[in-house]
């Protein structure tokens, strides 16, 4: 074996993971969608202005 070459199984197989582009692909956009839907979904269904404030009522009966 040489240096700086990848460790081999018994059965010669290089153990040496190709890597998962696709994966690391979805991973990252499921990452975006779980920080961001939430923010588009709650600034969509937040109403633009807000309604006017009632003041308190006393809770005495006339």
């Amino acid at each position: 074996m040489q240096s700086g070459s990848p460790p081999t199984t018994p059965s010669g197989r290089s153990t040496h993971r190709p890597t998962h582009t696709t994966a690391n692909i979805i991973g990252t956009v499921i990452a975006l969608l779980t920080l961001i839907l939430p923010i588009v979904v709650i600034a969509y269904y937040t109403p633009s202005s807000s309604p006017e404030l009632t003041p308190a009522r006393d809770m005495k009966s006339p």
